[in-house]
């Protein structure tokens, strides 16, 4: 393999330690990989070249765990970081997993629950912030229904905003240096997750207290699980000034939450996704969150891992390719060819241009004869990703 994919920290790539440290265990089977610790996880994302580690509270310190026992997992983990150089970008509470949480965490019927999940969560805040995140995610996946006679659906949306703008409260006063970011995904676990996807969410944080603390984490599985273009997604959080995080795995779609490697399935999404990063210069983690195929012993999960970051970069260089590729240029120009009848029309609006727009002789005929050279542009796409260009 080439020194050029090989993975260095200025590509920030994360994973957490709920994907490298996932055991292959599913609902028809158990697991297949024996449990590592996290200071044995960081040690094998040190080796293959990861730049971060994110983490559940409970990923890194079991749920029953007594202070004491919880203060020494923490002085072994930073122990870890510092002799590795991984740091710690984001981090999250689990409030799925416990059966505490099964009818929600806050936006369950019951208020102590809903207290719980918000103590577990400044907690696990505390927690994050002391190990270096400066993202903190928030995926409801226990957020929502089986059946719509059990919770109103107003009451659910009213219970999370309350607990969100108590969180940004929370972190103000401790004068944490922290942006929360929301999670979409449309099922699994329950039958239907109150605000399925990344335009849902967006909807949604403008009706925060904060919304300027409060953007997204996208993730690709999940918008493809309801059939949806990520690109779309990401493209849109990134317009609104909210993609403080992203979600990067594979998933045929419609179909259970597969969190399959980075580019595994759908390398055409995957490119256009790596491109539309990459021109606009985001400048966050580039966090893998996926696991290795059940097949996999932890050589297979290094496997996994490298494969994520090796296919970006690949992408990365193609997109680059695109970008300064003669003919597909010259197609775009052509295509995006600015009119000097209609400049005067652009930008916003004011009587004389509307006026003066109704009155405009627009030849229709021709404009609807005119072909696009679309299906030449996608063909030269697939030639570059091909390799035959």
């Amino acid at each position: 393999m080439t020194n050029l994919y090989e993975p260095k920290p200025e590509h920030k790539f994360t994973f957490g330690l709920w994907t490298v440290g996932n055991t292959g265990s599913d609902p028809f089977g158990a697991a297949v990989r024996n449990k590592l610790s996290p200071v044995e996880l960081v040690h094998l994302l040190a080796e293959i070249g990861a730049y971060g580690v994110n983490f559940h509270d409970n990923d890194l310190i079991p749920f029953d765990a007594t202070p004491t026992e919880r203060d020494q997992i923490v002085r072994d983990f930073k122990r870890a970081l510092e002799e590795t150089g991984l740091v710690v970008p984001m981090a999250t509470t689990n409030l799925f997993h416990h059966p505490v949480f099964k009818d929600g965490a806050f936006t369950a019927n019951d208020p102590r629950v809903r207290k719980f999940a918000l103590q577990k969560t400044m907690r696990a805040i505390d927690l994050g912030v002391e190990l270096g995140a400066k993202i903190y995610v928030f995926w409801g996946g226990r957020e929502g229904v089986e059946s719509d006679a059990t919770k109103d659906p107003t009451a659910g949306l009213r219970r999370f905003r309350e607990a969100l703008n108590f969180l940004c409260e929370y972190v103000l006063d401790q004068g944490y240096d922290l942006k929360l970011a929301l999670e979409a995904k449309p099922n699994e676990p329950r039958g239907d997750i109150y605000l399925p996807t990344s335009g849902a969410l967006l909807g949604f944080i403008a009706t925060l207290d904060h919304p300027e603390m409060v953007g997204l984490n996208p993730e690709m599985a999940h918008e493809h699980m309801a059939g949806l273009n990520f690109l779309h997604a990401v493209a849109q959080a990134w317009e609104a000034g909210k993609l403080f995080h992203i979600d990067l795995n594979d998933q045929n779609s419609v179909r259970f939450d597969q969190d399959w490697r980075f580019g595994s399935q759908s390398l055409k999404q995957s490119f256009f996704l790596v491109k539309f990063l990459e021109n606009v210069e985001y400048s966050g983690s580039r966090h893998f969150d996926a696991h290795a195929y059940r097949t996999e012993d932890y050589e297979g999960v290094k496997d996994f891992a490298r494969g994520c970051m090796r296919t970006y970069l690949i992408l990365k260089e193609k997109a680059e390719h695109f970008n300064q590729d003669e003919e597909i240029q010259f197609l775009l120009a052509k295509i995006n060819v600015n009119d000097p009848a209609m400049e005067g029309f652009e930008g916003k609006f004011n009587p004389a241009k509307a006026k003066a727009l109704k009155a405009y002789p627009f030849d229709v005929a021709t404009l609807a004869r005119r072909g696009m050279q679309y299906e030449r542009l996608d063909q030269l796409t697939v030639d570059l990703l091909l390799g035959v260009r």
